[in-house]
């Protein structure tokens, strides 16, 4: 029985080490969340007002309105947290820092708001 407690811990510390993403992750995750959001906002654009009077026919408008809001929010607070990455830390810089994000945010939205 004793045996088998430090092959155990041993298995556990090799499954809960650490691991680094890939290099390429945030710019795969961005190109992903941004194709996302062109299509769900293709899909309200092709959307006629006239169906509006049936509402079988709202299901996939709302999906879309759903799927690209949140995967514009993911964007806007992807890209404001690279930007934000590089800041200096402590309690001096907390509310530099705040107050850049929130003007990171703002100016994201602005761009994904603006494309459309």
């Amino acid at each position: 029985m004793s045996e088998a407690a430090p092959n155990f811990e041993g298995l556990l510390r090799e499954a809960l080490a650490p691991v680094e993403p890939p290099a390429d992750l945030a710019e795969r995750l961005e190109s992903t969340l941004t194709s996302i959001t062109e299509m769900a906002a293709d899909e309200l654009e092709a959307w006629e007002l006239s169906a509006m009077r049936d509402p079988r026919n709202w299901a996939r408008p709302a999906a879309a309105l759903v799927v690209g809001t949140g995967a514009g929010a993911a964007l806007v607070l992807l890209r404001a947290r690279r930007r934000a990455h590089g800041s200096a830390g402590g309690l001096d810089g907390v509310l530099e820092t705040a107050e850049r994000t929130v003007q990171d945010l703002g100016r994201e939205a602005r761009k994904l708001l603006g494309d459309r």
